[in-house]
């Protein structure tokens, strides 16, 4: 609920979220609880899929035979705009931005990421947050939508991928030679965490070696849930040390998501451009 209410832009959110990005450690004490108890999901078997949660700001579960009193109607959903389906292009752009925009955050999160069968390539019930009692298509899995959103589903692999090959992101690694703590939060400036009511820019760095012990592992993710865009100053690297945007949802698929080091854009400066409602993830690297 919090990442959900977050990331389509409510105020007073930023607070919670980093909470939820480094593990709810607020509600699952590790001396208590150990360093795995927190589950992360921001869709389940129950409400909204993720495609459905950006598609429509109300439950449409008149099918279900209760004249749509049946399930949740706090969803902390948004139809960016226009409730269901529409052709409009700029809606469907920033309704798959949303998407991936969540599938990233939840994969660079401390915990045990979990996600629906079918959000990977955008599957949808239709607005019914309650399908359990429909046997047909509005509750089955649409295959054919994978080979349409075939761009989403390249984005979900990625980022899985991303999160096996930066261990930092899932627990304790060893502690990295640099002055980078194991975790750290920032907002558009670095090192501040005074989040305040209107706080929609908020960044979490994750520090460590790397499992050959050879170089520290720092990984930077930066949200802006924001309807503007923001410009971003990022930790300071030590000598040496650039950073370079692996992920940035507001580009295109062709440039979204970038597998090899030396093919990710520099920041040179140490300032991003943070578009509108956005996600980008850094990584620290040696050389220009």
């Amino acid at each position: 609920d919090d990442l959900r209410c977050f990331l389509k832009g409510d105020s007073g959110m930023a607070k919670a979220t980093s909470y939820r990005i480094l593990g709810s450690q607020d509600l699952y004490p590790p001396t208590k609880r150990g360093e795995c108890a927190s589950v992360n999901f921001i869709t389940c078997h129950d409400g909204f899929t993720l495609y459905d949660l950006y598609t429509y700001n109300k439950k449409h579960n008149d099918a279900n035979g209760w004249d749509n009193t049946d399930g949740e109607s706090n969803n902390n959903s948004w139809n960016c705009g226009v409730e269901g389906e529409t052709d409009r292009q700029d809606v469907n752009d920033l309704r798959r931005r949303l998407q991936k925009n969540a599938a990233a955050v939840l994969m660079c999160s401390r915990g045990t990421p979990m996600f629906l069968a079918g959000d990977e390539f955008g599957n949808t019930q239709f607005g019914n947050n309650n399908a359990y009692c429909q046997d047909n298509e509005i509750s089955w899995l649409d295959w054919n939508l994978l080979e349409k959103n075939r761009s989403l589903h390249d984005f979900f692999r990625y980022m899985i991928h991303f999160r096996k090959k930066h261990p930092i992101l899932r627990g304790h690694t060893k502690p990295a030679e640099s002055r980078f703590p194991e975790t750290s939060l920032h907002s558009a400036k670095p090192w501040d965490a005074n989040y305040q009511e209107d706080t929609r820019v908020i960044g979490v760095t994750f520090a460590g070696r790397n499992e050959d012990d050879t170089a520290d592992d720092i990984v930077h993710i930066a949200l802006n849930s924001h309807w503007e865009g923001h410009q971003v100053q990022l930790p300071e690297l030590p000598d040496g040390m650039y950073w370079r945007i692996a992920v940035n949802t507001f580009n295109g698929p062709e440039s979204d998501c970038i597998e090899n080091i030396e093919d990710m854009p520099v920041s040179h400066s140490g300032i991003v451009w943070l578009e509108p409602r956005s996600v980008m993830i850094l990584v620290a690297a040696e050389g220009k």
